[in-house]
């Protein structure tokens, strides 16, 4: 799996790890940023879709 480096303001990871740990939602942050990417790429295909776009298509 490849891997990425990303710099955040500090009150986004300190809301982040608020959610990550042990008996908490996610494992660990890439867990965490992981659901969010799926999250916002289910997003955009269903924007992309009620638009008439379709999907794979370059604009």
């Amino acid at each position: 799996m490849p891997k990425i480096s990303v710099d955040i303001p500090q009150e986004l990871l300190d809301d982040l790890m608020a959610h990550v740990g042990e008996d908490k939602k996610y494992v660990s942050q890439s867990d965490a940023v992981r659901a969010a990417i799926r999250r916002l790429l289910d997003a955009l295909d269903e924007i992309d879709e009620r638009r008439g776009r379709k999907k794979g298509a370059k604009n």
